[in-house]
């Protein structure tokens, strides 16, 4: 995950989606097919896929992901016949909201786009993606590791294929850990202590930041066992008051509580001065994080390790996605039969193995067991194999998690709802009641029954 997408995916403007939009969209995409693609009822072989590739042709994939550019000109290279158009059309919210124009006015849409596991059943729903179904895609069951393939999975149809994945561990800073002789904290209770005694150690030094981020909150009651969304097509539900939920939240208000959380944003420039000199000691994140430590804080050269993702109870083996993407089929897109054989290429063929060499963890079982790959020695780490670490919680993400069919907009008012017990007297568990009560109105408003 790129510094600028996560930078969008905090700041991006929302997208709205409605039952009504849905339908207009549908009528936009079923005009426009290619001999090749799958009617409703069709299939389309290895074989026809192959002639697609032998055939040649053009297409447009619009994508942000900087491991893309080499995939697309070894792909070229192959496929001699092909071309592959690569548009970078935004990051995050920015590009989404380009798609969801480009096929709401029947015109300029992509034969595959870029779109983040969490926002991937707002485009399903609206029948603006093609299920992949037809051209083979449950065949690569185990293909995937469980978080990204459940993800891509949606209403009986497969509306992406993974292109990378987020398991969260725990990455900290060696150097602050033994000057203050800390724990590497195994639980989530045992996180708070070492939190509490880093900062009175060093009022200036916090175990990590927090001023209120959706995808993090979230991640973090998925990794609890907690399941706030429901959603069965058209009918969605909330609840923050379930246990996973309040698991979280009781542990979180006291580091809020506290003060012991530092109040810098994430992908801000004090947030990578925080990570370089050691006042920001650790932060628990998505598997994609190595590269972006690499690049943005060269000052951490040799200091940082990784370590499993704290635990709610002693003992346990749970964790949860943090941000990853899929490639997706427009259904308005003209050439389906080869956008589907790029995205193969570039998920689970060679182009795979290229994402991995310029930095990108794959969501492919194949490559996470691969020992080429555990064991990979990071300078930055100390020489860490962190790979052993991150594709061990690749294989622990908690399963039955789902995002709403409007996540997209329900985190662009997280901020004005769960953001204020990070700046006021709000508790956690009102912002979250909050934010449940926001979204639902929102649902309503936008024809999804509410239950």
């Amino acid at each position: 995950m790129s510094l600028t997408r996560r930078r969008a995916l905090l700041l991006g403007a929302a997208l709205t989606v409605s039952l009504t939009a849905a339908a207009c969209g549908s009528g936009d995409g079923g005009a426009a097919t290619d001999a090749g693609a799958p009617a409703a009822s069709a299939t389309v072989s290895a074989a026809d896929i192959q002639k697609a590739l032998d055939t040649g042709g053009s297409i447009t994939v619009w994508a942000w992901e900087p491991t893309l550019t080499q995939v697309v000109a070894d792909f070229q290279a192959k496929y001699p016949k092909v071309k592959v158009n690569l548009v970078n059309a935004g990051t995050g919210n920015d590009q989404y909201t380009a798609l969801q124009n480009a096929i709401k006015a029947g015109s300029g849409v992509p034969d595959v786009a870029q779109v983040e596991y969490y926002a991937l059943p707002q485009f399903a729903l609206a029948k603006s993606l093609t299920d992949l179904g037809a051209f083979g895609a449950g065949s690569l069951d185990g293909t995937f590791t469980p978080g990204p393939w459940n993800s891509i999975h949606l209403g009986g149809g497969i509306y992406g294929l993974p292109m990378d994945s987020g398991p969260m561990a725990l990455f900290y800073n060696k150097e602050v850990f033994d000057k203050y002789h800390l724990k590497v904290p195994a639980t989530w209770d045992e996180f708070a202590a070492e939190a509490e005694k880093l900062h009175k150690a060093d009022p200036k030094a916090y175990i990590t930041n927090d001023t209120g981020d959706a995808g993090f909150t979230t991640s973090m009651i998925w990794q609890a066992g907690g399941r706030p969304y429901t959603v069965d097509g058209t009918t969605v539900g909330i609840d923050f008051a379930e246990p996973g939920t309040q698991k979280f939240t009781a542990t979180w208000q006291k580091l809020i509580d506290g003060k012991l959380l530092a109040p810098v944003t994430s992908w801000s420039d004090e947030w990578y001065k925080g990570l370089g000199d050691g006042t920001i000691a650790s932060l628990v994140i998505g598997a994609w994080m190595p590269a972006n430590l690499e690049s943005g804080v060269k000052a951490g050269a040799g200091k940082w390790r990784v370590a499993p993702m704290p635990q709610w109870e002693p003992g346990g083996g749970a964790t949860a996605e943090n941000g990853g993407s899929s490639l997706a089929i427009p259904e308005a897109s003209a050439n389906k039969t080869l956008a589907y054989a790029f995205v193969k290429y570039a998920t689970v063929d060679e182009g795979v193995q290229t994402r991995i060499a310029g930095g990108a963890f794959p969501a492919t079982t194949a490559q996470l067991r691969d020992p080429k790959f555990q064991d990979k020695e990071f300078p930055y780490f100390g020489g860490q194999k962190v790979n052993q670490v991150l594709a061990e919680s690749a294989s622990q993400v908690v399963s039955g998690w789902s995002y709403l069919p409007f996540q997209v907009y329900a985190n662009s008012i997280f901020n004005d709802t769960v953001g204020k017990a990070y700046t006021s007297s709000t508790t956690l568990q009102d912002g979250l009641k909050a934010w449940q009560d926001a979204s639902l109105k929102y649902a309503e408003e936008q024809g999804f029954t509410v239950k």
